[in-house]
C-alpha cells in the first residue's frame, strides 16, 4: 500500500535481487536498521538504536512505513498502538518498518504479491481480542 512506482523501485534497489542475501526477516531488519542493536557485556545490558546499517534502505523502509499508517488500518493500529506504550515518533515508525520488511520478506522468499485481505484476516485470526480496524 502506498509504495507506488518509484517508491517500490527503491526498495528493490537497496535491497537487491539475491534472496540468499537475507535469510532470515531479521537479517533485513538490521540491515536496514528497524532492529534494535544489543550492547551486553558482563552484568550491563543496553537496547538502543542501531547506527550501524545501509543508512539509505533505513530511510526508504521508515519513509514507506510512515506512510502507510494513512491508509493501511492494520499499520494505524501498530503505530498506535507503540504510541500509547509511550515510544516517540521516529521509533514508532522503525517498529512499523520492521513489521512491513517480515510481510515483504515472506512475500519475497515465497513469490507471492501482498495480499491486504489475507493479511487482515490472519491478523484477526491470530488477535481474536482486538477490535477490526
Amino acid at each position: 500500500p502506498r509504495s507506488g512506482t518509484v517508491r517500490a523501485a527503491r526498495l528493490l534497489a537497496e535491497i537487491g535481487d539475491s534472496r540468499a542475501r537475507f535469510p532470515t526477516p531479521e537479517a533485513l531488519a538490521c540491515l536496514a536498521g528497524v532492529a534494535p542493536s544489543t550492547r551486553q557485556s558482563g552484568k550491563l545490558r543496553s537496547v538502543g538504536f542501531r547506527w550501524a546499517c545501509d543508512k539509505q534502505l533505513r530511510d526508504t523502509v521508515t519513509d514507506f512505513a510512515a506512510d502507510t499508517r494513512h491508509v493501511n488500518p492494520w499499520a494505524a493500529n501498530l503505530y498506535n498502538r507503540a504510541r500509547t506504550r509511550g515510544h516517540d515518533h521516529p521509533h514508532t515508525v522503525r517498529i512499523l518498518a520492521r513489521a512491513w520488511l517480515h510481510i515483504i520478506w515472506h512475500c519475497w522468499q515465497d513469490h507471492i504479491a501482498y495480499d491486504p485481505t489475507k493479511h487482515n484476516a490472519l491478523q484477526r485470526l491470530l488477535n481474536p481480542n482486538q477490535q477490526a480496524a
